[in-house]
């Protein structure tokens, strides 16, 4: 099969998850050269969302936490049982990680956290018979009727809803607003419904070892590197040329590399697949003493994807997604420690061990703050005597409860400083700050933009109507059932980009209906009347 393939190209615009995913499925399932496939990067490194970076000098950065899952993660799981692990021999980056989450389970005893610093009892879900008929009604509307609709017009007639353990619990591990998508808020309901039940201690999150790039995302480049894959990074591409007359065929690329800008020409039989989106575009740091700016001005992808979007029809509508920075904007920071004391102090508060706990919440904090402590170390070049934690505001432009600044006007040091007087933690905050190397602070303007509220067409099929040689792949592509803003929403368009255009008859792995398991349904009805 390899010879049929010799004189044909395929170009991944992007460098993320979705880009690396579909290149390994060329390899092992098309039996591709790797020398003809090209991921082509506009940043200096691979991963797309997928990062973890930094050393102890300077301090750590994860920009966020990718949640794994082990019962809808299926195309992934899949993908990653392919690829060898860089630490274990004999060993794939599946079994890896699952055999670390089992040795590290997940049970948050300290979810969520009033004012006064105590820990909420969250084994209800603070409903009333309003909110769960308006829950119950939303699961049995069809999605057709629901285009362009936000999660706050749907609870409109029972704000009580929005003031449930279940919302602050639901929607801070997920990261929605009330002016997200009620087509995202119904799917994870559906493709989620078994983490329902036990949303309040998140035993359904799966971790990695390490930060997402060091456990998924390196030694995925490992598999492709000794297969001769072509990386070009500070690559930014600028727009397609398509064919004249119907249907839809790149002819060429358009790029900008060093300053220089240049146009690469398909042949016939090539392919281009497209990152049309990226969540983590224009995301800018700052540090312990400088504030990370927000900059909402030309994010790359969301650029080249109105480049193209006009120029022939099912190509998708970015504006829903990049023009309302201030509703899909949040900002994380990543803390930096010599020694343990901190994690000590958040150890005996919470009652979980790191890596144990999955995310702590500050429920009345004025920003929505969150922290997730994770297993230590979280990076391969963490030293022993060196700690660190991240954590995330939603609401970023309102005042601290105790630094009366926007979050997004706070140095990394005085973000700490709210958490810590979050924690209660006031009287040690001297002590605490002189084991403090770096808090780096992350804005991301563009970092729930999936979530925003749009009709069914405004996301691009995988490979539109009338495509020959295009594929869309990543967080801003339709694929029927599926949840965005997950890496399985990556891997699984990637998959079915690549066995489309290449007409494999290899089945994608389908979305699994939990939805229709009757021990999940009772499971879920249970918890409702908690």
């Amino acid at each position: 099969m390899k010879n049929e393939y010799q004189n044909r190209h395929v170009y991944f615009v992007g460098g993320g998850l979705g880009s690396l995913a579909g290149a390994v499925y060329l390899i092992r399932d098309c039996n591709f050269p790797g020398g003809n496939i090209h991921i082509l990067e506009g940043m200096p490194i691979l991963g797309g969302s997928n990062d973890g970076a930094g050393n102890a000098t300077g301090g750590f950065v994860a920009r966020g936490g990718r949640m794994l899952n082990e019962e809808t993660y299926e195309n992934t799981w899949e993908l990653l049982s392919s690829i060898p692990s860089l630490e274990q021999d004999g060993m794939s980056v599946c079994d890896e990680i699952l055999a670390f989450d089992l040795a590290h389970p997940t049970h948050a005893n300290a979810r969520l956290v009033n004012k006064d610093g105590e820990v909420i009892d969250v084994m209800s879900m603070g409903f009333n018979d309003a909110d769960r008929m308006a829950l119950g009604k939303l699961l049995i509307t069809p999605e057709e009727k629901l285009d362009n609709l936000r999660i706050c017009d749907w609870f409109a007639s029972t704000p009580h809803f929005f003031e449930t353990n279940f919302w602050y619990m639901w929607q801070t591990t997920f990261a929605f607003q009330k002016w997200s998508s009620l087509f995202e808020f119904k799917r994870y309901m559906q493709r989620m419904i078994f983490e329902y039940s036990r949303i309040h201690t998140l035993e359904g999150v799966t971790r990695t070892k390490y930060n997402q790039y060091e456990s998924i995302i390196l030694p995925v480049k490992s598999y492709l590197d000794s297969f001769g894959v072509d990386f070009s990074l500070q690559y930014t591409v600028t727009d397609l040329d398509f064919a004249a007359g119907e249907g839809i065929t790149v002819i060429a690329i358009h790029y900008e590399q060093d300053g220089t800008e240049g146009v690469l020409k398909l042949n016939e039989g090539d392919l281009c697949i497209v990152t049309n989106g990226c969540m983590t575009d224009n995301s800018k740091l700052g540090d312990f003493d400088t504030p990370a700016r927000m900059v909402i001005e030309n994010p790359i992808s969301g650029g080249l994807w109105a480049n193209i979007a006009g120029k022939k029809e099912g190509l998708g509508n970015p504006q829903p997604f990049f023009s309302k920075p201030e509703e899909t904007n949040w900002q994380s920071f990543t803390v930096t420690l010599k020694g343990n004391k901190l994690l000590k102090m958040i150890e005996r508060f919470s009652r979980n061990k790191p890596g144990s706990g999955a995310l702590m919440t500050f429920k009345d904090s004025n920003w929505l703050m969150s922290i997730v402590v994770a297993a230590q170390p979280h990076f391969k070049n963490q030293p022993a005597d060196t700690t660190i934690f991240w954590g995330y505001g939603l609401y970023t432009d309102k005042p601290g409860n105790y630094v009366k600044k926007p979050m997004r006007d706070c140095t990394g040091e005085e973000i700490l400083i709210e958490l810590l007087h979050h924690l209660h933690f006031e009287e040690e905050i001297d002590e605490i700050m002189d084991t403090v190397v770096n808090v780096i602070p992350c804005m991301m303007p563009y970092i729930v933009s999936m979530f925003q509220p749009r009709a069914m067409s405004d996301r691009p099929k995988v490979v539109p109507e009338g495509s020959t040689n295009l594929a869309f792949i990543g967080q801003f592509v339709e694929i029927p059932e599926d949840m965005v803003f997950t890496e399985e929403y990556s891997v699984r368009a990637a998959r079915m980009a690549v066995y489309t255009l290449l007409g494999l008859t290899k089945k994608v792995s389908p979305v699994t209906p939990h939805m229709y398991d009757v021990r999940t349904l009772l499971k879920a009805l249970n918890a409702s009347f908690r």
